[in-house]
C-alpha cells in the first residue's frame, strides 16, 4: 500500500480515491469509508488546526474502522489519493499512519 494525490496517480491501476468527492475525471475506485466528515474537514480549512482535525479523523472515522479488514478491502497495491501535495497535512496520511501504527507495515508516499 502507497498513498499520493490525484495528480501522480490518476490513471494507475491501483490507485482509490479516499477523499469524500474526487475529481470529475478520475474513473478509479472510490472508498468512501476513509473520506473525512464535512464538518471537521471545513473547520479545518478555516482554522488549519492539524491536531484537532487529527482527532477528529481518529474518533468519527478510524476508530470505527477496523484496520485489517479495511486493509483488505482496498488491497495490499492500493495506492490511496486525496488532493493534498506530498509533504502536506493531509488525511491520506493519517490513514497511512493508522495502518502502520495498527498493522506494522510501511505505507510510503510515491
Amino acid at each position: 500500500m502507497k498513498t499520493s494525490n490525484y495528480a501522480k496517480k490518476n490513471i494507475d491501476k491501483n490507485a482509490v480515491s479516499i477523499a469524500a468527492r474526487c475529481p470529475s475525471w478520475f474513473k478509479g475506485r472510490e472508498y468512501k469509508k476513509l473520506a473525512p466528515n464535512y464538518s471537521f474537514f471545513i473547520r479545518y480549512k478555516k482554522d488549519g488546526d492539524e491536531e484537532a482535525y487529527t482527532k477528529s479523523f481518529y474518533r468519527e472515522i478510524l476508530d470505527m474502522l477496523d484496520a485489517k479488514q479495511v486493509f483488505e478491502e482496498l488491497g495490499e497495491n492500493a495506492i490511496l489519493l486525496c488532493y493534498e501535495s506530498a509533504g502536506k497535512f493531509c488525511h491520506r496520511r493519517i490513514v497511512a499512519e493508522w495502518f502502520e501504527k495498527e498493522l506494522g507495515i510501511k505505507v510510503e508516499e510515491i
